[in-house]
């Protein structure tokens, strides 16, 4: 069992920064990877990022490359999404998961309740 818990939402300028955290807890979380996937209304859930849990590995989606870094700090077992020069299409629900994917949702089985992140132009 994987507890996940984010925090870090809120209301931004365009250009401006958030950085989300998502607090990880369970037995055997070395085993996962953990992501990032946001939601805006009316859209499909879509991939942002994910990182192995040592951190020697990490993907991001196109949309983000070069704005978004996703870490890890192991002894706090919290995944941070720093995210710069946001736009206002960067506004979703963001959702912190667990599992064994890479970039597809329905290959991770944990998820967190999710931060609202709202970018203004």
């Amino acid at each position: 069992q994987v507890l996940l818990v984010e925090s870090g939402g809120g209301l931004v300028q365009a250009g401006g920064s958030l950085r989300l955290s998502c607090a990880a807890s369970g037995r055997t979380l070395s085993t996962y990877r953990l992501g990032w996937f946001r939601q805006a209304p009316g859209k499909e859930r879509e991939f942002v990022a994910a990182i192995n849990w040592r951190g020697s590995s990490t993907y991001y989606a196109d949309s983000v490359k070069g704005r978004f870094t996703i870490s890890r700090d192991g002894a706090k077992n919290t995944v941070y999404l720093q995210m710069n020069g946001l736009k206002p299409e960067d506004t979703a629900v963001y959702y912190c998961a667990a599992g064994g994917a890479t970039v597809s949702a329905g290959g991770y089985g944990y998820w967190g309740q999710g931060t609202q992140v709202t970018v203004s132009s």
